[in-house]
């Protein structure tokens, strides 16, 4: 883990979250084919996908369950591609943080954790409003 010393300034300044995160949400179910979530991000040209459990018929509730990055694709096409899916290869349990926390607090997450990928969720709602990336903190220290 990394300290900061008090009189250090953080890269981030009084940035939030949702400064520098990626809006929307790109996701699949716990049972998609794994070779159908990469042509997700394929196709949609991002790092991650949430995975939702959307419950029964009867249940409306859908909840976030986990995130398949492109690097969890990567180490799981070494096996049997074919015979899994975002259930067998999603993160989980997902972190994640508020969009209105501060920029530097996400940063610590993703250290703390290992990370590349943050859940972004609203702070009124608790539902995801998008991700945030090392490549999203890579473009504010960059400036």
């Amino acid at each position: 883990m990394t300290t900061m010393h008090p009189h250090t300034k953080s890269a981030f300044g009084a940035l939030r979250v949702t400064d520098a995160m990626t809006s929307g949400v790109i996701s699949c179910t716990p049972d998609t084919p794994l070779r159908n979530v990469a042509r997700l991000m394929a196709e949609e040209n991002v790092h991650a996908v949430y995975v939702f459990d959307y419950g029964t018929e009867d249940d409306e509730t859908t909840q976030l369950w986990g995130l398949v990055s492109d690097l969890d694709l990567v180490a799981a096409a070494r096996g049997d591609l074919d015979r899994r899916s975002a259930r067998d290869t999603a993160v989980t349990p997902l972190v994640s943080v508020r969009s209105d926390e501060a920029l530097d607090r996400a940063a610590q997450l993703m250290s703390e954790h290992d990370v590349a990928h943050l859940a972004v969720l609203d702070p009124a709602s608790g539902r995801p409003t998008g991700v945030l990336s090392t490549i999203d903190l890579a473009r504010v220290i960059a400036g």
